[in-house]
C-alpha cells in the first residue's frame, strides 16, 4: 500500500505518495517552479539551482528537484527574495551564453529563453565571459556545440543512465568545465550510437539533429530529379504538436498534403515497408524457430541498436534478423520496383524519409547493403522537427490542410505497420503474422498482444500458438538492454536453451514514438499520448495484419517472387544486410 505524504506549498493542501519530489508535489497543485538541469526522465542532482524554494519558518532554503516531500511540510515556491535569487542565477548562466538565439535552431523552443523571458530579463549586470569552443560535427546525425552549454548535465545522465552508452561525461573542472566524449575524442570516434537521446533532453541549442533541409531545398529544385518521399510511423502522431496540435493527434493525411506542397512529386508511407520487413523478419523468425536456427532472433529496425549491438555485444551478430529497416526497405523497392513500374531511371530518384530518429541520417550509408538499388538508397534523412521547419518555411498553414492520401504500390498499409511506432510494436505485429503463417488460421484469437505493450522496460511473456510457446521478451531505452542480453550470455555459458525465442529492441524510451529527433519536451505523459495515436491508427485500419496488405501481396507476386528466407533472391538482395562487428573506439 502506497504512503501518502501530506503537506502545504503556499498555503493549499495537498497528498502526494512518499518519495515524491517538492517539484512534482507543486506540479499537482498547477504551480511551476522553475528549473533548468532538471527532468523527469532523470535522477535529481541540484545543479542549476533554479527551483529553490523556502520551508516556512526555517532560514533554509531547498532544492525542490532534489528534496522529497515529507510529513507536515510548509513550502514557499515564490516571494521577492526567490525571485531576486532565480533571477541573478539566470543572469550568471546568460553571460556564459552567446547571445546569437536567431540562428540557432532552438530559437522559441529553448528553455533558457523561455525562462529569461518570463523573468523579464532585459540587461546584463555580469560581463560576458563565452568559451570559443569548436562544434563537433564528426557524425552525420547529431552536432555538438560546447560553446551554448548551460553544463545542465542532462546529455551526460541521459547517455549513462538512460542510454548506458558513455559517450558523454564532463571533463576538466571549474570554468573549464565541458560536456564531450570520453577521453576527449570527437563523436564520431567515440561509443555515440547516434540516438539523439542527448539533443531530445538538452534544454537549450548544445546539441542538434544534423540540419539537411538545405539539401532538400536544392533536391526539390533540381528539374533533372524526380523528389519522393516517405514518413515514418511516428511521426503522425508528433509533427502536429509543432503546430499547436495535441501530442498523438493523428495528422497523416494533412502530412501528405504538407510534402506535396513542398514540391514532392510521390509521398509514400514507410508503414508499407513496416508490413514488409513483418513478411521478411516473420518468416525469418518461423523458419528459425520450426526448422532450427539461432535464437533467439532479435530484431533490426532500431538502427542505434544495431550501432550499439555491433560495438558492445558482438557475439550476438548471428541472432540478428538480416531484414534490413523498414526506411531502408521503402527506398530501396522506390528505387527498384516502384521505379521499374513506372519506367524511371532510378538515378532519377531523390528519396527522402521523414524520420522520428537521429540514426536514421546515420544508418543510409552505414555500409554498400544500404545501396541496394545500385546507388544510395535513401538521398536524405529529415527528422520530424526538421520537415516542421520546411513546413513553416514555405508559409503552409498546416492546420488548414484537406486530408490526402498516399500514392499507390508503396504508400498503403496496414494496422500492423502502423505499430511499428510504439515499444512492442514490431513483435506484436510479428505475432499476428505469423500465429497466421505458422497455424493457417485467419486470424490470432485476439488481433491486440497485451502483453507486449506499455512502458515497462523490459516485458517478457510466452505466446501461445496452438499449443506451441512462443517466449518473447521487448526492451526499450538501451539501458534497459543490457540485462537481456546479459541473461542471454547466462544461458550460453551454462549450456542452457535460451530463455527467449524472439526479442524486440528499441534503443529510444517508449520507441520511436520517443525518438532523438520528435519534438522536443517529450515525458511519459507525451510518450503516452503519442503511443495512444498509434495504437488508434492500428484501430482504424481496415486490415490489422501485415500479410493481408494487398499492395505487399502484389510486391511479392508481380516482382520479389518469395521472401528471402523462402529463397527469394530478389527480397536478399533489396531488403537484406549483414553485421560486423565495430570498435568502441575508432583509432
Amino acid at each position: 500500500m502506497t504512503t501518502m505524504i501530506n503537506l502545504k506549498i503556499n498555503g493549499n493542501p495537498v497528498s502526494v505518495p512518499e518519495g515524491t519530489n517538492i517539484l512534482a508535489a507543486a506540479k499537482q497543485l498547477q504551480i511551476k517552479i522553475p528549473a533548468l538541469c532538471y527532468h523527469p526522465d532523470l535522477p535529481a542532482w541540484a545543479g542549476c539551482g533554479l527551483c529553490i524554494v523556502k520551508q516556512r519558518n526555517s532560514p533554509k532554503t531547498l532544492r525542490a528537484c532534489a528534496t522529497a516531500c515529507t510529513e507536515g511540510m510548509d513550502i514557499v515556491t515564490h516571494d521577492a527574495e526567490l525571485y531576486s535569487i532565480r533571477r541573478t542565477v539566470l543572469e550568471l548562466i546568460l553571460s556564459n551564453h552567446p547571445n546569437d538565439c536567431l540562428q540557432c535552431l532552438r530559437s522559441g523552443n529553448c528553455e533558457l529563453q523561455r525562462l529569461a523571458q518570463e523573468f523579464g530579463i532585459r540587461e546584463a549586470p555580469f560581463g560576458k565571459r563565452l568559451r570559443t569552443l569548436p562544434p563537433d560535427t564528426s557524425t552525420p546525425s547529431i552536432v555538438l556545440n560546447p560553446s551554448k552549454c548551460v553544463l545542465c548535465g542532462r546529455c551526460a545522465a541521459v547517455c549513462q543512465q538512460m542510454q548506458g552508452v558513455f559517450a558523454l561525461e564532463f571533463l576538466s573542472r571549474g570554468e573549464n568545465t565541458r560536456i564531450a566524449p570520453a577521453a576527449d575524442v570527437t563523436l564520431d570516434e567515440s561509443p555515440c550510437i547516434k540516438c539523439g537521446q542527448c539533443s531530445a533532453h538538452c534544454p537549450v541549442g548544445a546539441i542538434y539533429e544534423k540540419d539537411e533541409t538545405g539539401k532538400v531545398i536544392t533536391g526539390l529544385r533540381d528539374e533533372t530529379k524526380i523528389p519522393v518521399v516517405q514518413i515514418a510511423p511516428a511521426v503522425r502522431v508528433a509533427l502536429g504538436e509543432a503546430f499547436g496540435m495535441q501530442p498523438g493527434e493523428l495528422s497523416t493525411g494533412k502530412i501528405y498534403a504538407a510534402l506535396r506542397r513542398l514540391g514532392f512529386k510521390y509521398v509514400f508511407d514507410t508503414n508499407f515497408s513496416a508490413d514488409v520487413t513483418i513478411m521478411e523478419e516473420g518468416t525469418e523468425f518461423i523458419k528459425r524457430f520450426t526448422q532450427g536456427g539461432n535464437l533467439p532472433l532479435l530484431t533490426s529496425c532500431c538502427p542505434a541498436w544495431t550501432d550499439w549491438m555491433e560495438k558492445y555485444a558482438p557475439d550476438f551478430t548471428e541472432n540478428f534478423s538480416s531484414a534490413k529497416s523498414p526506411q531502408q526497405m521503402l527506398s530501396a523497392l522506390a528505387k527498384s520496383y516502384w521505379a521499374e513500374k513506372n519506367g524511371i531511371d532510378p538515378k532519377n530518384v531523390f528519396m527522402v524519409s521523414v524520420m522520428p530518429c537521429t540514426s536514421k541520417k546515420y544508418e543510409i550509408s552505414r555500409d554498400e547493403y544500404m545501396s541496394a538499388s545500385g546507388q544510395q538508397d535513401t538521398d536524405v534523412v529529415l527528422t520530424t522537427r526538421e520537415l516542421a521547419r520546411l513546413i513553416q518555411a514555405a508559409g503552409i498553414d498546416f492546420n488548414a490542410l484537406p486530408e490526402e492520401t498516399a500514392d499507390d504500390l508503396l504508400g498503403a498499409y496496414t494496422g500492423a505497420g502502423t505499430i511499428f511506432g510504439v515499444t512492442g510494436g514490431v513483435m506484436e505485429a510479428a505475432l499476428r503474422t505469423a500465429y497466421c503463417l505458422i497455424t493457417g488460421d485467419a486470424q490470432p484469437p485476439s488481433i491486440e498482444f497485451n502483453e507486449v505493450r506499455g512502458m515497462k522496460g523490459v516485458k517478457e511473456a510466452t505466446i501461445d500458438i496452438k499449443g506451441t510457446p512462443v517466449r518473447i521478451a521487448v526492451a526499450h531505452q538501451m539501458g534497459n538492454v543490457r540485462q537481456v542480453i546479459e541473461a542471454i550470455r547466462e544461458d550460453r555459458a551454462a549450456g542452457r536453451k535460451p530463455r527467449y525465442d524472439f526479442i524486440e529492441v528499441m534503443a529510444c524510451r517508449g520507441g520511436c514514438i520517443g525518438g532523438g529527433g520528435q519534438p522536443t519536451g517529450a515525458n511519459d505523459e507525451v510518450r503516452a499520448k503519442r503511443t495512444a495515436g498509434i495504437y488508434t491508427d492500428d484501430e482504424r485500419c481496415t486490415l490489422r495484419m501485415s500479410h493481408l496488405n494487398p499492395q505487399v501481396q502484389s510486391l511479392y507476386n508481380d516482382y520479389l517472387g518469395a521472401t528471402a528466407a523462402n529463397g527469394g533472391e530478389k527480397a536478399e538482395h533489396l531488403l537484406h544486410t549483414h553485421y560486423h562487428k565495430r570498435d568502441l573506439y575508432k583509432r
